[in-house]
């Protein structure tokens, strides 16, 4: 993790003052200009690398570098040029050497020429790399760079080389840790949390990828997908468990006790092809499809299936989609009424309830969904909440309940949340005729193995996270459940009667000790002897005042 790199955080830091002192002192502007440098730098190396790899094995691979661009705005007169020769002219003047787009290559020019060359040549290849019909073309169309200093350009062209020198040193661990400097940007985001959008944690995505599993093959969702941290933890689970047993035994823990990896070393190129064309992601913020699309680009997924749509509109007509849902989506915020779904029963323009539902909706039938929502959800009393709960335990078998408690989102928020854990049954036209759920098995998180305050220190230990995810699978084959612990389960029946309350505590049973004490009068017989010591009831009868007075009085009326 991060913090336990301090050069490599000194580094970042560095990094975004620079950008601040450049004058670019919009966070989410910074993020984004940094986020393009990142992806150059990364494109470079990853090109160079399968260049590599190609020379190696035999495999033919066409470099992204190889040959002449030709910007958009002059491919039409290119293509209609009359002769060999015009082309060719045409060629001379208006195409780039791709050689020259590299990170490698421009890095040595000068100041002020690098920056009209990243300006004019690099970022426009950039935008344009993935050809017109990509989704990433689409959404980089409105993107621009807007780094305005050749100064500001060198110093953060140096820095982003010298951050990747010291993630290098850790071998294995480079995509990883590659995650980590990209979240450390991603936290610098001053508007964090506004409309209830709070990044989530990479331990809790890890947690929840593995309480639902993904699988090669699975068409894997989020509908408020921000920068994709729920995707990539999706494949990232996908690709460790493709590792070979051998190799997978040789893949350390990380400091939550997950194994992964982001690059299988087996991974043929038909499951990579699979894995590319496997995740979907949609947010209502452009600027978040970006650098959700190079998020995931950045740690080898060529072309992310991520756009930009409103999923609680009426033109969002997607049903029965997703065989796996993986979400936190925004909290505490109010969708126009005149424009959700009508396919929603929930009759609330509270967001939580909305997505909830949707995610419902997305789900194939056997599809399952790990979602985070805040407790509030578990126990509202009014009609909406509990049309949604009794949608989760009759619609769907409700796996589990994970209440966590309230610091997993500092310094963001401080607001209770929860993991619902979910397998779709019955569609939203068919006839319940028993409901999906039989019980649902609760757990209370009371450490995720870090601190609860602003800081969010790491402590020694996994804290809840590995016991959640054993004690999870194994559910089925405990034959009692105490519910004195911080785990059991409740029968659906149960559950129904209490109004579809799914809180915890409305479950848990408290185990109170008894306790003897004292009589009255020898607490107060203690307390006279503490005052004035050993003397006889002659010598108390003439204490006029006081304490020691109001006392004997008192013992006076309970002997």
């Amino acid at each position: 993790m991060l913090q336990h790199n301090a050069e490599l955080k000194s580094k970042i830091g560095q990094l975004w003052n620079k950008f601040w002192a450049g004058g670019i002192s919009n966070p989410l502007t910074a993020i984004e200009q940094i986020t393009y440098l990142l992806f150059m730098k990364r494109l470079d190396e990853q090109d160079l690398k399968k260049q590599s790899d190609a020379e190696w094995t035999g495999e033919p691979y066409t470099s992204k570098f190889e040959g002449i661009w030709v910007p958009p705005e002059h491919r039409k007169k290119v293509e209609e040029a009359k002769t060999q020769k015009d082309k060719e002219k045409l060629l001379k003047d208006v195409g780039v050497e791709r050689r020259d787009l590299r990170w490698s290559e421009f890095k040595h020019m000068p100041a002020e020429e690098m920056l009209s060359h990243v300006q004019g040549k690099v970022f426009p290849f950039l935008k344009d790399m993935n050809g017109t019909e990509s989704k990433f073309t689409h959404h980089m169309k409105n993107a621009v760079f807007i780094i305005p200093k050749p100064s500001l350009l060198v110093e953060a062209v140096k820095t982003i080389d010298e951050i990747y020198t010291i993630m290098e040193k850790d071998g294995d661990k480079f995509q990883d840790i590659q995650g980590d400097v990209y979240e450390h940007l991603l936290s610098e985001i001053a508007s964090a949390g506004k409309n209830g959008q709070f990044r989530t944690p990479r331990h809790i995505i890890k947690l929840m990828a593995e309480l639902v599993q993904p699988k090669l093959g699975h068409r894997i969702c989020d509908p408020a997908c921000g920068t994709a941290g729920f995707l990539l933890g999706a494949y990232q689970y996908v690709v460790t468990h493709m590792e070979s047993k051998d190799r997978l035994k040789k893949l350390k823990p990380d400091d939550d006790g997950f194994v992964r990896t982001s690059v299988a070393a087996a991974l043929s190129a038909e499951a990579q092809a699979i894995l590319d064309t496997s995740l979907f992601g949609f947010d209502i913020d452009g600027t978040m499809v970006r650098l959700g699309l190079m998020n995931l680009m950045m740690h080898g997924i060529d072309e992310p299936q991520l756009d930009y749509k409103d999923t609680l509109s009426k033109s969002f007509d997607e049903e029965s989609c997703y065989d796996i849902v993986m979400a936190n989506p925004p909290f505490t915020g109010s969708v126009d009424k005149g424009d959700i779904n009508e396919r929603f029963q929930a009759g609330t323009t509270k967001s939580e309830l909305l997505f909830l539902e949707n995610i419902y909706h997305l789900l194939k039938k056997g599809g399952t969904a790990g979602v985070i929502i805040p407790q509030g959800v578990l126990f509202g009393s009014g009609k909406a909440f509990k049309t949604v709960r009794q949608i989760l335990l009759d619609r769907c078998d409700l796996k589990a309940v994970i209440a966590m408690p309230s610091g997993v989102f500092k310094p963001y928020a401080g607001v209770a949340t929860a993991i619902l854990v979910f397998a779709k049954v019955w569609g939203p036209k068919d006839k319940v005729t028993k409901p999906a759920t039989e019980q649902v098995w609760f757990y209370n998180m009371t450490d995720d193995g870090y601190s609860l305050d602003d800081k969010r220190t790491k402590k020694e230990g996994f804290g809840d996270l590995q016991d959640i995810v054993e004690k999870f699978h194994a559910r089925d084959n405990t034959a009692k459940w105490d519910r004195t612990q911080n785990w059991f389960a409740v029968p659906r029946e149960e559950i129904k009667k209490e109004g579809y309350d799914l809180s915890f505590s409305r479950y848990r049973e408290e185990l109170f000790e008894e306790i003897e004490y004292d009589a009255p009068s020898v607490i107060l017989g203690r307390l006279i002897k503490s005052e004035v010591g050993e003397v006889d009831d002659e010598v108390l009868a003439k204490v006029e005042g006081g304490i020691m007075k109001g006392l004997l009085e008192l013992r006076g009326m309970i002997v």
